[in-house]
């Protein structure tokens, strides 16, 4: 059974990942009306990777015998100077998700809550991952000075990207 703290932390969770996947919607937005349809792919599989994320955990609460609580989802920022800007904002709000995703396991933790720390601990995978793939991303931005033939390149690499379902896969 899931704690009232577990189950608000997990409902605050929940929002924050959705706040991710509009915020990545936004970001697509601005990158398809710049013809940057490369990075919009990027974006556009970010939305999927964020829902899917917050309905791993709705999917736990339940398991756990505890109910959602949804909130309004905040309005994300929509306009970007560079495709420079849009990857500094990227990597700064994972980073403050790997903030939340830590905080939350603490709480699981001290709560000695072995079945959400466990469930947790493929998040705290996750989120290096999301922290490295901007970090990536943004650096070679920079190496190219955000235009030009650079970004032109980067943006037909980033067409690549598919979507890998974690809800398929965090437990294989």
């Amino acid at each position: 059974m899931l704690s009232k703290n577990m189950e608000k932390a997990f409902s605050d969770q929940i929002n924050a990942e959705l706040f991710s996947s509009y915020l990545y919607l936004s970001m697509a937005s601005h990158f398809t009306h710049t013809n940057l349809n490369g990075f919009a792919n990027w974006m556009s599989i970010q939305v999927k990777e964020e829902n899917a994320h917050g309905m791993m955990m709705f999917n736990f609460v339940h398991e756990r015998g505890g109910k959602v609580a949804l909130k309004a989802i905040d309005m994300p920022e929509s306009e970007w100077k560079n495709p420079i800007e849009v990857f500094e904002a990227t990597l700064a709000h994972e980073q403050k998700v790997t903030g939340l995703i830590n905080n939350l396991l603490d709480l699981a933790l001290q709560e000695k809550d072995h079945a959400s720390a466990n469930f947790l601990q493929w998040f705290i995978k996750e989120q290096v991952e999301e922290e490295a793939n901007a970090t990536s991303i943004l650096e070679q931005l920079k190496i190219v000075e955000g235009k030009g033939h650079g970004v032109l390149l980067l943006d037909r690499e980033l067409q690549t990207r598919v979507f890998v379902d974690p809800l398929l896969t965090a437990n294989a």
